[in-house]
């Protein structure tokens, strides 16, 4: 009975340490990085451009079109584009199977909102959001970024990318609801921790390849048959 008690205790002791270790590592990417969440005017308004703005990937319907979470995301890089926050667009996605493809799907949206082909650069092996800050940095050689994604997910996109060393800004494309919204922000937490790990470590990712210059056109990223960039 005394061993029960003793090992009760100790299992309590371990998740008070998780739990604390778990929320304070939450806290303290979201402080972080949370004072270069800015909004889509202050980002026009600079003086200074970035190299780029990256949009990051996520679902894909299986008829090829962007979910309701990505075309937000798209919307906003397209706008920011537009406005001239940067000439330069990374499209970061899943397209490790020939079968589901979010970067094409990213870029072919964007040219039906008008923005010229040569200016997308697709990102086929951004697997993951660590993946996608590593090859902006290591073969886009980028230097400055605009972030787009949802406002939960921007803290740790920006947190990884000035673990690289990029010089950021991250705006925020929150306009609608989703489904699993509760379960995708729980789950962040989880994620904040794992790439807290990463940065510190910084292993390479899956994929790396050759350098691609912002200066080319994007169009030397397009490949229809798989991730090759």
């Amino acid at each position: 009975m005394l061993r029960i008690k003793k090992l009760f205790r100790y299992g309590c002791m371990a998740a008070l340490i998780g739990a604390v270790v778990l929320l304070g590592t939450d806290s303290y990417v979201k402080i972080k990085a949370g004072s270069f969440i800015t909004s889509e005017a202050d980002v026009v308004q600079s003086e200074k451009k970035a190299d780029a703005i990256l949009v990051l990937g996520a679902q894909v319907k299986p008829d090829g079109n962007p979910s309701l979470m990505l075309k937000e995301r798209l919307n906003t890089g397209i706008q920011l584009y537009k406005e001239g926050a940067a000439d330069r667009i990374i499209m970061s996605g899943d397209h490790r199977r020939d079968d589901y493809d979010e970067v094409n799907a990213m870029k072919s949206y964007a040219i039906d909102q008008g923005v010229p082909s040569e200016c997308i650069f697709m990102d086929h092996a951004g697997f993951s959001t660590y993946d996608s800050m590593y090859r902006a940095k290591e073969i886009f050689q980028a230097k400055s970024l605009v972030v787009v994604t949802q406002e939960y997910h921007l803290y740790r996109a920006l947190y990884d990318a000035m673990a690289f060393g990029l010089d950021v800004q991250g705006v925020p494309c929150d306009t609608a609801v989703y489904k699993g919204d509760t379960y995708r922000k729980s789950r962040e937490v989880l994620a904040r921790l794992k790439d807290v790990g990463f940065t510190l470590v910084k292993p390479e990712p899956a994929l790396l390849g050759e350098t691609i210059s912002l200066t080319d056109s994007g169009d030397v990223t397009n490949d229809k048959n798989g991730a090759d960039s």
